[in-house]
Order: structure tokens, then sequence, then C-alpha cells
């Protein structure tokens, strides 16, 4: 079985709106990770654990941006408004289809 590697939050299907995008995000939210690393060649259990780290900075907050504190509230506001700008500039239609 070979081993997969994330292409990189820049890479990403929709600029990065993807499930694993959105752990990179959230770490740029919580200041888990710079906004410059992108995680390009992580393994598996790298965004495994990436994926840990974040998951419990949300837990104070519910896993809810609403329940951030407004510093934090404003970056996650900021870092996705921007995300998703991009994404649809580049054609993404954040609609849901019949089999989604």
């Amino acid at each position: 079985m070979t081993e997969q590697f994330y292409v990189g939050v820049d890479q990403d299907e929709n600029n990065g709106l993807s499930h694993l995008g959105r752990i990179v995000r959230d770490a740029w939210v919580f200041d888990i990770l710079p906004e410059t690393e992108k995680c390009s060649g992580w393994s598996s259990s790298q965004m495994q654990n990436l994926y840990e780290k974040v998951y419990v900075a949300w837990e104070p907050y519910a896993h809810l941006p609403s329940r951030l504190p407004e510093a934090l509230q404003q970056r996650h506001t900021q870092i996705y408004e921007q995300a998703i700008a991009i994404a649809k500039r580049e054609g993404w239609n954040p609609e849901l289809k019949e089999d989604d």
C-alpha cells in the first residue's frame, strides 16, 4: 500500500475548502501553524496529528465559529472569506448538488 501525501492547501480542490484544507485553515486560525505553512507533502499521519491539535483547539468553543472570542472570530472570518472568494473566482459553486 502506497502512502498518500497531502497536496497542500494552496493546491487542494476548491482553494483548500476540502476537509483537509479546512484543518489547515483552522490550524492557522488557532496559530497552530503559520499561514505560510501549506502542508504540501505532509503524510497521512502528519495530517492526523494536525487534525487532533485542531480538534482540541476547537473543543472550548463547541466547534462553532460563533462561540470564538472576537479576535479569533475575526481571524476565522478573514481566512475563510479570502479562501471562498478565491475559490468562487476559480469557478467553485457552493450550491449542493443532488448527490451531495
